[in-house]
């Protein structure tokens, strides 16, 4: 009695369908895939960022050039 039975689950189904409506939910799950897709994206490209950068001896000095960027 403790347990869902599947009977229990398609009545649930059912309910949600009639709720919310199909292309509601796909809708949810394409932004929801496409939302861990990023993250994984996001992850790869921090772990290759930090594969990347080089740390600088101690009495080195990098030299560089500094932009302005403004929005005209």
């Amino acid at each position: 009695m403790g347990g869902l039975s599947i009977w229990h689950w398609l009545i649930l189904l059912v309910i949600v369908l009639l709720v919310f409506g199909t292309k509601k939910l796909r809708n949810i799950g394409a932004d929801l895939g496409g939302a861990v897709k990023g993250f994984k994206d996001g992850m790869k490209g921090g772990e290759e960022a930090a594969n990347k950068t080089e740390i600088a001896a101690p009495g080195n000095t990098i030299e560089g050039e500094i932009k302005d960027r403004q929005k005209s």
